[in-house]
């Protein structure tokens, strides 16, 4: 594997994980809001990755990250009986979303320093060529 397919590799890594970062901070930021219905319930969602093996070279070394789809998370609701909510239903029951705050701050921790490293391979691979461009000068 070049140098240069580090850059597509981490690139297509840190994409990932800028969506599972946003995906996490949907769920976080929707974590209180309520609704009449289950329908209407906000549901965690968490994404998919997938493996993707360049098509020119296929070199497993250059296989590149992409989400494949974005999940609901099939856990529960939480139905809670607050008859003087203005989204409560005729039985004065709002559904709570099943995002777990605790698990999907650990999820962004987890996806942030993934993408921290990512930011760390391409750094040190441009330092590489740099110094490998630089060594002809000397």
């Amino acid at each position: 594997m070049g140098l240069f397919n580090t850059f597509d590799v981490s690139g297509s890594a840190m994409t990932a994980q800028s969506v599972r970062m946003n995906l996490v901070a949907s769920n976080l930021a929707n974590v209180n809001s309520a609704a009449s219905s289950v329908e209407g319930t906000y549901k965690s969602r968490q994404a998919v990755f997938k493996t993707v093996v360049d098509q020119f070279s296929n070199d497993p070394a250059v296989a590149k990250v992409a989400v494949d789809r974005i999940v609901e998370s099939e856990a529960p609701l939480k139905a809670q009986y607050q008859p003087n909510h203005p989204n409560a239903n005729a039985e004065g029951y709002v559904y709570m979303p099943n995002v777990n705050p605790i698990e999907s701050m650990a999820n962004m921790i987890d996806a942030s320093r993934s993408y921290q490293t990512n930011v760390e391979v391409l750094n040190t691979t441009k330092q590489l060529l740099m110094r490998t461009i630089n060594l002809g000068k000397a």
